[in-house]
Order: structure tokens, then C-alpha cells, then sequence
């Protein structure tokens, strides 16, 4: 297994980790489980450059690298609304648009078309992971800027996943169906 797909693994390897220091109430707990959300977002960031720099891109990081990044981002949010400092009805959105965005990705894969992340989508996930890292802090001095910064991801959310299939339309075949 390459460095890259082993950040991924260590990723997802993180996300019970994560909650369970969310779920335990002791001194700074809150701040241990936003510490190894950020580690895990970074490993994100690590992963893809490592292996777009020295070409290590393989089909299991193709399907487990965005797996992991929406298991990491969706368990903190779904922890937030847990807490009530995250609404849900706009974490909802989001968990539907990212469903929605790999089934087609799915589909796209199935007809041999990649459907590469767009600067659009990139942006999302980077103030989605901002967001929750601010607001999983549980400081109320970064909460403003963290719910401006979650509902501006929203935003995003929605932009770019019309973006990704407005501008693959084509994987849907709508004459046929």
C-alpha cells in the first residue's frame, strides 16, 4: 500500500477516534477530538498531493480518498447537530448533495467518465472542513465566524453539485429515460 492510500486509511481510521473524544467528557476533550479532525482534514490535502506529485494515483484512492473525506466531514457534522450548534436541516442538504454527486460519479465511472473535482467542489469541502473545525472547538468565540463560514459551504454545496451535473448532463442520458 502506497503513502497516500495510507494517509486515507489512517483518515477513516481517525473518525471513531475523533467521536469518541466528542462523546467523552473530560478536560479539553472537545479540543482533542478538533485536533484529530484537523489532522485527518490535512491528510486530505497530504494524500492528494503525494500522490498526484510522484503519480501514486491508483483506483483504490480514487474510490476510498473522497469516501473518507465524506466520512470524516459528515460524522462532525452530524456530531454538531448532535450538540444543537449545527442545524439540521442544512447538514442534511449536504449529506444529500454528496450522495447524490458520487451515485453519479458512480454512474459516470460505469461509462468509463471520470468526473474530476472542480475548483467549485474543492471550495466546499475546504469551508466545510474550516467550519467544522472552528465550531467543533466548542468556543463561542469562533462561532460566528463559523456558522458564516458553514452557511457559506452550504451555499457552495448546492452551487457545485448543480455545477457537476449540469456540466455532465450527459452521464444522465435524459432522452432515454
Amino acid at each position: 500500500m502506497n503513502t497516500p492510500n495510507k494517509l486515507t486509511l489512517m483518515r477513516t481510521l481517525m473518525v471513531p477516534i475523533f467521536i469518541l473524544c466528542m462523546y467523552l467528557d473530560f478536560n479539553n476533550s472537545r479540543l482533542i477530538a478538533t485536533a484529530i479532525f484537523a489532522v485527518a482534514s490535512f491528510t486530505d490535502f497530504l494524500d492528494g498531493h503525494i500522490a498526484r506529485r510522484d503519480n501514486l494515483v491508483t483506483n483504490f484512492g480514487k474510490f476510498a480518498d473522497p469516501l473518507a473525506d465524506k466520512i470524516l466531514v459528515c460524522s462532525a457534522m452530524i456530531m454538531l447537530v448532535s450538540t444543537g450548534e449545527m442545524p439540521a436541516w442544512a447538514v442534511i442538504i449536504i449529506i444529500a448533495r454528496e450522495f447524490t454527486i458520487t451515485g453519479f460519479r458512480i454512474i459516470a465511472a460505469s461509462e468509463n467518465i471520470t468526473i474530476a473535482a472542480s475548483p467549485l467542489g474543492k471550495f466546499k469541502t475546504v469551508t466545510q472542513l474550516i467550519s467544522n473545525i472552528l465550531l467543533l472547538t466548542g468556543l463561542e468565540s469562533l462561532r460566528g465566524i463559523g456558522m458564516i463560514i458553514f452557511y457559506l459551504a452550504v451555499v457552495f454545496t448546492i452551487i457545485s453539485g448543480a455545477d457537476y451535473l449540469i456540466k455532465n448532463k450527459k452521464v444522465l442520458d435524459l432522452e432515454n429515460i
